[in-house]
């Protein structure tokens, strides 16, 4: 018998490990502040967490339907037709999932077949480029605009080919924190307009939004939506991170698509926490209270650094601030970043590791869900910095 030579053909051969779990690791290694991978560190709702213990003491243990729990879905349904005017049927177009990454994986498997063209905004949240790859598809790259990381929609016009099968946004935008304004989505609608092209739709940071501007969610445009899957995270909203618990959105057409694979990649997410999160739903001021909660950390953390000689980008949504170095150091972002975390013990991300180019800008992505304690660590270690 042959012996297996252990040579494997990769599907993802130049694909290395995320950027996040590489620094933690290094801070975690070299004991410093960690404010590149996006997650809180204070405490969740103790409410929320009663009723999850709540609904394990009364028995809910076991697998929940593959749709998602229903009540879940009605409490969804309900949000998304008073958030954005739009209506979604529970039991047809609207589906739970553990965690939003997994909703785009199979969003992307359910729809994305060999050489069909996806175009990605860079920088880009990083899980886009390696899932289309993995589903043979062929990505196609839209630069974000400077300074503001807006989009180039003639750019866009000219990427798209009769090949493209999908468009990828992000609004609040991770990396950067940009968010699209219902001209964005005008532009989006004339140039997907008679076409098959789907619209993917991450809007994990939906009510992270700043500044009194309003989130153009896909939802509230029924031609966009009529084509879209949209992508929501509680894990983002409730501070719960490792709950891994999302939900996305489609026509009932798309939904059937959807369903097919999702069935066979975790068929159902967690029981007791989806019956935990419908109760806590019902309370609107859970959800709609986040922005402010979230902005004072923005704005106390860009205080506490404003006679440095870091520049902030605005941020208008999500818990990231981009800083520009460009006046301290001329070193690649990469670079740069490992020794900020090594010598001075703070731990950010290079937006450089969001583009397939690498694209050096001398901007580091910094999470701000922080306890006003630790942000006042990391703003010390930032303001020595000459």
């Amino acid at each position: 018998m042959n012996s297996f030579s252990g040579e494997i053909r990769s599907k993802l051969q130049k694909q290395e490990t995320s950027i996040f779990a590489v620094m933690s690791a290094l801070a975690k290694e070299h004991n410093a502040i960690n404010l590149s991978q996006g997650f809180p560190d204070f405490p969740i709702s103790s409410k929320l967490i009663e009723l999850v213990g709540k609904y394990m003491r009364k028995g809910y243990n076991q697998y929940a339907p593959m749709t998602g729990v229903s009540e879940l879905r009605h409490e969804i349904a309900a949000k998304v037709e008073t958030l954005y005017g739009s209506s979604y049927d529970p039991d047809k177009e609207i589906n739970i999932t553990a965690g939003a990454t997994q909703a785009l994986h199979t969003a992307i498997a359910a729809t994305i077949r060999d050489e069909d063209e996806v175009i990605v905004f860079e920088p880009a949240y990083d899980a886009y480029v390696p899932l289309i790859k993995l589903h043979g598809g062929i990505v196609k790259y839209a630069a974000l605009k400077l300074p503001d990381y807006s989009i180039d929609w003639q750019q866009v016009k000219k990427l798209i080919s009769n090949r493209t099968r999908m468009i990828i946004i992000n609004s609040p935008h991770n990396p950067t924190g940009a968010v699209l304004g219902s001209a964005d989505m005008e532009e989006l609608q004339k140039i997907t307009r008679n076409s098959d092209i789907i619209i993917l739709s991450d809007e994990v940071y939906e009510h992270l939004i700043f500044d009194n501007l309003k989130h153009e969610s896909v939802c509230r445009y029924p031609e966009l939506a009529s084509r879209a899957f949209v992508v929501g995270s509680f894990g983002k909203t409730f501070h719960a991170t490792g709950w891994k618990t999302g939900f996305i959105l489609a026509p009932e057409n798309l939904m059937q698509e959807f369903r097919k694979v999702h069935q066979f990649v975790v068929f159902a997410a967690n029981t007791p926490i989806q019956h935990a999160i419908a109760e806590f739903l019902t309370d609107k001021t859970n959800y709609l209270d986040i922005g402010k909660f979230y902005q004072r950390k923005r704005d106390l953390f860009l205080n506490l650094i404003a006679g440095s000689k870091w520049k902030p980008v605005p941020s208008h949504g999500t818990y990231f601030q981009l800083l520009d170095y460009s006046a301290i150091s001329d070193e690649n972002e990469i670079s740069f970043a490992e020794r900020l975390t090594k010598e001075h013990k703070l731990a950010s991300i290079p937006v450089s590791v969001f583009y397939h180019k690498q694209t050096d800008n001398n901007v580091l992505r910094f999470c701000f869900a922080k306890e006003e304690e630790t942000l006042q660590k990391a703003a010390d270690v930032l303001n020595r910095i000459t």
